[in-house]
């Protein structure tokens, strides 16, 4: 056990074009954008992006961090609590999203849709059912 309290989480996801995943994950999925941070030389460094109170960073690609697009592979998906997966649903196609997963009434009492953003990253948006 931690010493302290545990206050926030910050997912972070790696991308060859933080300016472009920034876009689109902001315009399709309708995320709040953050600010982006640049080097001396004015290359983008990190970006973020916003689902209610929670951030998820946007790392650029390097040596020993790989998008899922260069690996081949998914190691992993982003899952974010909406009010109306439905609704989420219908704006993210109307915007382009590619949909990996229709939206689906799971067991466990959530309805939930996937999405796969342009460089792999898979993305979840769920509702409570009922």
């Amino acid at each position: 056990m931690l010493d302290g309290t545990i206050h926030s989480t910050t997912g972070m996801l790696v991308y060859d074009d933080t300016a472009a995943a920034h876009d689109y994950i902001v315009r399709v999925f309708g995320l709040t954008p953050g600010q982006p941070q640049a080097d001396a030389a004015e290359r983008d460094v990190y970006r973020e992006v916003r689902a209610g109170d929670q951030v998820i960073g946007l790392h650029p690609s390097a040596e020993g961090f790989r998008s899922p697009g260069a690996l081949g592979a998914v190691t992993g998906m982003t899952v974010i609590s909406v009010d109306d997966a439905d609704a989420h649903y219908a704006r993210s196609v109307a915007a382009g999203a590619e949909i990996v997963e229709e939206p689906i009434d799971q067991p466990y009492g959530i309805r939930e849709y996937g999405a796969r953003d342009p460089e792999g990253q898979l993305w979840y948006f769920h509702s409570p059912l009922g």
